[in-house]
């Protein structure tokens, strides 16, 4: 049974978007895959964050909030990446991997540098796979 994600806890997709994203899709299975599309520093309310550290905080909170909704949790991770705007912010991404998302075990990651996101104002863009 595969199933959408989308928890009261992160932004409602705006309607002309409804059609072509999800936050994510629940594999249920003898085991469960949670696919779990981009989360950027965008909070409930539809205001973005402001600095790199604390659009990666929102972000991170957003990723807690759709596992939560698969019955997953932080240990479920499997697949991490990043998609960052420069290159500067690497050591800020990297400490606060192993201070927030210390998960025990690595994950398989992988590391971006792109030119822009969605909007000017986004410095970070993250996706994840879990499993159970």
């Amino acid at each position: 049974m595969i199933t959408r994600l989308e928890p009261d806890t992160l932004r409602k997709t705006p309607q002309q978007y409804r059609g072509i994203y999800v936050h994510g899709t629940h594999i249920v299975s003898p085991q469960s895959l949670v696919c779990l599309s981009g989360q950027i520093g965008v909070a409930p309310d539809g205001t973005t964050q402001h600095g790199f550290l604390s659009q990666c905080h929102q972000a991170m909170d957003n990723f807690e909030a759709l596992l939560a909704e698969a019955g997953m949790d932080m240990p479920d991770i499997m697949r991490v990446v990043y998609f960052v705007t420069d290159a500067a912010y690497l050591p800020e991404l990297s400490a606060l991997r192993q201070a927030r998302w210390n998960l025990g075990h690595p994950p398989a990651v992988t590391t971006l540098i792109v030119a822009g996101l969605a909007a000017p104002d986004l410095l970070v863009e993250i996706e994840v796979t879990a499993a159970k």
